[in-house]
């Protein structure tokens, strides 16, 4: 990391080291979010390191096994809200209908993995996911995408993956801040997804100046690029929200 970025990077440390609890949870409220979801969010801090890996080993073989096996050349990517207490603060920040972006190597989404901050039991960093998951909560949205892809650049693709899973990950929580990343196994999700997509020569779209958001994949992919394969959108503030995003639809 170069010196600028690891000077800003520490001082973004310690000024969430040294933030108050109660003003982080009025900032929290003050976001949307019920007293309860903003204590369970500050607790989640506590797991997070922004400058070391803490995850390792999340996909089993049997994720690994069926990722191999899904032959189809193309990639899903996945665009959702969750309406988790960390999603609805992304989604203050970002103005955005989704505020989470997953990647899948089949098209029944069996092989979903995003970077996140592990939920209930896990560690923020790389992590299987469900399409249950996602739609868990009520008012939950997403929506599905087909990239067409090589076989070879799908391979890359996995092979990166699988080196994540042994070397280890992070959630990149001060990236979200600063736009940095402490070491490249440290990523948010969009993050992730583009860097996965680039690395192997089949990203959609160049990347913007600053932070990469998950809307970005349907706001700058080229024409024709993704093809929208379906969209469930369970609550009417989603329904126009998405309803004013005509690219969601007709990309």
């Amino acid at each position: 990391m170069k010196k600028g970025n690891a000077k800003k990077a520490v001082c973004a440390k310690l000024l969430l080291a040294t933030l108050p609890a109660a003003g982080a949870a009025l900032f929290a409220v003050s976001a949307g979010l019920s007293l309860g979801e903003a204590r369970d969010l500050l607790a989640s801090l506590r797991q997070h390191d922004s400058f070391n890996y803490v995850t390792r080993g999340t996909l089993s073989d049997a994720w690994l096994s069926r990722a191999r096996a899904a032959h189809d050349e193309a990639v899903y990517i996945v665009l959702s809200n969750t309406k988790s207490a960390a999603s609805k603060l992304i989604g203050r920040w970002t103005g955005d209908p989704f505020n989470h972006v997953s990647l899948a190597f089949d098209d029944a989404l069996d092989t979903l993995v995003s970077f996140n901050g592990g939920g209930a039991g896990g560690t923020p960093g790389m992590n299987p996911e469900s399409a249950e998951d996602l739609r868990r909560v009520e008012g939950a949205s997403f929506a599905v995408y087909r990239l067409g892809v090589s076989a070879a650049q799908k391979r890359a693709m996995l092979e990166r993956i699988e080196a994540v899973n042994r070397e280890g990950s992070s959630y990149n929580l001060l990236g979200l801040l600063t736009g940095i990343s402490a070491q490249p196994n440290i990523q948010f999700c969009s993050q992730f997804v583009y860097a996965t997509l680039a690395g192997a020569g089949a990203a959609p779209f160049a990347p913007p100046r600053g932070t990469i958001k998950p809307m970005d994949f349907v706001r700058f992919s080229a024409k024709n690029a993704l093809a929208l394969v379906s969209v469930e959108k369970n609550h009417i503030f989603f329904a126009k929200t998405l309803d004013r995003h005509s690219n969601l639809s007709d990309n």
